[in-house]
């Protein structure tokens, strides 16, 4: 599918033609998009937000500020910003062109603009005699300066029951239009074009609804390493337990609990181009589970374990031609010993291994000291995790 994994914010702003815009979100979809939809307060005079959150099954952001959750809403425009690949102001009004050119925010749909990082095409609809207006002929002009895409209306009977310039293309116009605009700003790098599939985080093995075995890990590694591979070229997923750190909402993300929840999950993506597993995932879970809290009165002394399926050694055992299998060690004796067995005996390309001894290494730390081991490499790299995680990706691919 031509637009499969791109995340496409689409705007609807106050004319008649935003009814067309529910058939442009199809298309989107079927292409493979997820898309959220943002609306101008008029706009929901023409059509309603049920329709679009129903279509797109996502929240349709109007307000700047929302009544009925005051939490939610006044920075949607930022995550939202961030979150999308290109964003599709379709259809755009007079009114709307003039605020995005003069950096009005005064809506949602405005301050999402100001606050986007992706390309930006608008498609304004509006009469004839508007859209040939010198005012709109400026703004257009100013707005094609400043960087934002402008696809041109088409001619035919408009609302006013004139033949002339203003109507909105129909969906497939834009839709190819789109896919033009995502390739070319599409991120180049070593990652371009393959699969990532990154996991993160700690898994919880529960004893009863309350207790669970656990570990310390934060996720932060992990999802430094998603972002590192995204900043790639990588269409990267990230599956992550629950983890302490912000999930941004530029990452295609799903959550897992146990590790026979991540277990049932990477099988989905065991065919991943790239698999880099940097979860701590606990090596046992309780033999029974039970199903109401256990009161300490009742309470055995002693917890029967069993294994959890090693992930790991079944991803190496499976392992495809030209896929690239990245495990994660975390040792406190024997680092060196202890990460070459586990590459070797789990087949693995790479292993990234630290230790908790080592200042600013662990857990909860935004630095780390990762000792990287392959067939024949051995090389450290010490710093924010956010840097090291680019670096080792970097080290990992240079020759792609």
């Amino acid at each position: 599918m031509m637009l499969s994994g791109k995340r496409i914010l689409l705007g609807v702003t106050g004319g008649i033609a935003a009814y067309k815009a529910v058939f442009l979100l199809r298309e989107f979809q079927k292409s493979g998009a997820d898309v959220r939809v943002c609306m101008t307060p008029s706009a929901t005079r023409f059509i309603g937000t049920e329709t679009f959150s129903s279509l797109s099954r996502h929240e349709v952001a109007v307000d700047v500020f929302n009544d009925k959750n005051p939490g939610d809403s006044w920075t949607k425009h930022i995550h939202w910003g961030e979150w999308a690949d290109l964003f599709v102001i379709a259809p755009c009004t007079a009114n709307t062109l003039s605020k995005i050119v003069h950096g009005q925010s005064d809506n949602m749909l405005t301050s999402t603009v100001l606050a986007a990082r992706c390309p930006i095409l608008i498609c304004p609809t509006m009469d004839g005699e508007m859209y040939e207006s010198p005012a709109v002929t400026e703004n257009l002009k100013q707005s094609l300066m400043r960087g934002y895409y402008v696809l041109e209306p088409e001619s035919g009977y408009l609302a006013s029951g004139l033949e002339a310039t203003g109507r909105l293309p129909e969906p497939e116009v834009i839709l190819k239009k789109s896919v033009e605009i995502i390739k070319q700003h599409r991120i180049s790098g070593p990652l371009t074009g393959k699969k990532v599939v990154v996991t993160a985080g700690p898994t919880r093995e529960f004893l009863d609804p309350v207790r669970f075995i656990s570990n310390p890990s934060s996720g932060k590694m992990g999802v430094a390493m998603a972002e590192a591979a995204r900043a790639l070229g990588g269409d990267v997923i990230l599956l992550h337990g629950p983890v302490t750190v912000s999930i941004p909402s530029r990452l295609q993300a799903k959550s897992f609990l146990s590790a026979d929840d991540l277990f049932e999950q990477i099988q989905d993506y065991a065919k991943a181009d790239v698999v880099i597993m940097a979860a701590a995932v606990s090596d046992f879970k309780p033999g029974e589970k039970h199903g109401q809290k256990v009161k300490k009165e009742r309470a055995e002394r002693t917890i029967q374990l069993e294994q959890n399926p090693d992930i790991l050694a079944w991803l190496g055992e499976r392992k495809k031609k030209g896929q690239v299998l990245i495990g994660f060690a975390m040792e406190t004796e024997g680092l060196k010993e202890n990460a070459l067995s586990k590459l070797h005996k789990k087949n693995l390309d790479w292993v990234c291994a630290n230790s908790l001894i080592e200042s600013d290494s662990g857990f909860e730390s935004d630095k780390n000291t990762v000792h990287l081991f392959g067939r024949e490499t051995e090389e450290t790299y010490s710093g924010p995790k956010e840097q090291i995680a680019g670096e080792i990706l970097r080290r990992v691919f240079a020759d792609d």
